[in-house]
């Protein structure tokens, strides 16, 4: 354990160990980023990742300013299957919009989305990696196979149960996001990428994409860049992202993020705190067997049942030793 703490510690986006399943030593939290990663929590475990964030913006063309502030809730639960979790997904949103000849308070939830995610492969599973016992350089140079990425897949729901000032008067109750998901380790590095569909089939669907790079520097921090990009009918923007997070415990982390974009039509400016927790008590280990592990568990167990049917065809005239000799 404290080998992977080591080396893959509060990675941000983390990566699975060959060991295990879904399931990692320390928490795998999708903050401080926006983007997701390609494993769940671990069958049975639950997750909640809390966020506080302060917003700025101003458009100079349509000549407006908004400040305010926001929470952001994301509950995870891994159930089902090891490389099956549910989420939700809530932020709520209070801020000032002015104009030349107004001015308005919006209080309201900026996002609800119900979803799952499922990881369709894992390029670590079933594999194990050859130790060469005379080489450190050889067990440490660059590996072609680190180019394989786990693959995720994302699908929910856009819940929109009250009209309010975040969304369009012609957005439905429901519409769909997805979202294609893949994960790659580089060493210290974890790099994510989300390629996502957002309210498909309204009025004003949205297209994007999101990469993550991480990084962790000692066994409690780690820190992340990140670009997230979306087009629509409606608005388009480029955002860059960067931050930290520190590990208390191993069932929490703390974090801290600002983001920026590069236009002024409006120009944005966020940055937030957050804190990460998980609850594990009821996880019972998923061990993923190398070939190696499972064919001498097949020769062990084909030896048993050959050293039983060798009892079972025990000779008429064998006489059993009495206690005495």
């Amino acid at each position: 354990m404290n080998s992977i703490k080591k080396f893959l510690p509060l990675l941000t986006l983390f990566v699975t160990s060959i060991n295990f399943a879904q399931f990692t030593d320390v928490i795998n939290s999708n903050r401080p980023g926006k983007s997701i990663a390609a494993f769940s929590v671990g069958k049975t475990v639950i997750q909640a990742e809390l966020g506080f964030y302060g917003i700025k913006e101003k458009h100079d063309i349509l000549n407006y300013d908004a400040k305010g502030v926001g929470t952001e809730l994301n509950l995870r639960y891994g159930a089902f299957l090891e490389q099956l979790e549910f989420n939700l997904d809530l932020q709520y949103q209070n801020d000032t919009y002015k104009t030349a000849t107004e001015n308005i308070s919006r209080k309201a939830f900026k996002q609800t989305t119900l979803g799952a995610k499922y990881l369709f492969y894992d390029p670590n599973k079933n594999y194990e990696e050859k130790v060469n016992v005379y080489s450190w350089k050889a067990n440490h140079k660059f590996s072609f196979r680190s180019l394989i990425p786990a693959i995720g897949f994302y699908a929910g729901l856009n819940i929109n149960l009250s009209d309010n000032e975040f969304s369009f008067a012609t957005d439905p109750k429901i519409s769909p996001k997805a979202m294609l998901i893949t994960q790659n380790q580089f060493g210290k590095f974890v790099f994510v990428t989300n390629i996502i569909a957002d309210k498909v089939g309204t009025d004003y669907p949205s297209y994007g994409y999101i990469v993550t790079l991480t990084r962790g520097f000692t066994p409690r921090w780690t820190g992340f860049i990140e670009n997230q990009g979306y087009q629509s009918d409606f608005y388009a923007d480029n955002i860059i992202r960067s931050g930290a997070a520190y590990l208390i415990r191993e069932n929490i982390q703390v974090d801290a993020n600002f983001g920026v974009n590069f236009k002024n039509t409006p120009a944005l400016l966020n940055a937030g705190i957050g804190v990460s927790w998980r609850f594990d008590d009821n996880y019972s280990d998923v061990m993923l067997r190398s070939p190696k592990d499972k064919s001498a568990k097949d020769k062990k167990g084909k030896d048993k049942k050959s050293s039983s049917s060798d009892k079972s065809k025990k000779r008429v005239d064998d006489v059993p030793a009495s206690k005495g000799k």
